[in-house]
């Protein structure tokens, strides 16, 4: 009977165990933490630089020949592009110079997606954008594909033989939020 009270007694012991340890659990506590952030107005050109618009070769003084290159714009802002209008634009060999020209074109219109008005008249290195092209920002679209054509001619002359170049610098600058 002695080893019946004892089994009794721990049988007893761990019931109330058991059921003072289920009651001892907490219950669960939430804790909330606010998170807050703020998005600055950001334009920025996806590369500092591009790929060169390589034209085909100059053969006769009728030619004028013209290629062109796309920039990618991140921006959640109004902003304008202006170009280079120095002589650094105008394609020139050591010796000799050629009519240079541009034009610009974005992938979308400032209404419906980000971007803005088409350049699409070819226009003299040292007047293109000479008054900033304006680029509209569309919530939603922070990305604008802007494309630079350029193009070359001899302007009815006979310019020296051997390669010209031009680099050719787009500056977007801020206008609103």
């Amino acid at each position: 009977m002695k080893n019946l009270g004892k089994i009794l007694l721990a049988v007893a012991l761990a019931v109330c165990l058991a059921q003072n340890s289920a009651l001892a659990q907490p219950a669960d506590d939430d804790a909330t933490c606010d998170v807050t952030v703020t998005v600055d107005p950001v334009m920025e050109w996806s590369a500092a630089s591009y790929g060169p618009i390589a034209l085909a070769n100059i053969t006769s003084s009728s030619d004028t020949p013209s290629g062109n290159a796309d920039f990618t714009l991140y921006t959640n802002c109004n902003s304008e592009i202006s170009a280079d209008n120095t002589a650094t634009a105008q394609l020139s060999s050591a010796t000799d110079t050629l009519v240079t020209e541009y034009q610009l074109a974005f992938d979308g219109d400032g209404a419906t997606a980000t971007g803005g008005t088409d350049v699409g008249s070819w226009t003299a290195y040292n007047t293109f954008l000479s008054t900033p092209s304006a680029v509209t920002h569309v919530d939603g679209d922070g990305t604008a594909v802007i494309t630079l054509s350029a193009r070359a001619s001899t302007g009815g002359s006979s310019p020296d033989a051997g390669a010209y170049s031009a680099t050719q610098t787009l500056t977007v600058s801020w206008t609103s939020n």
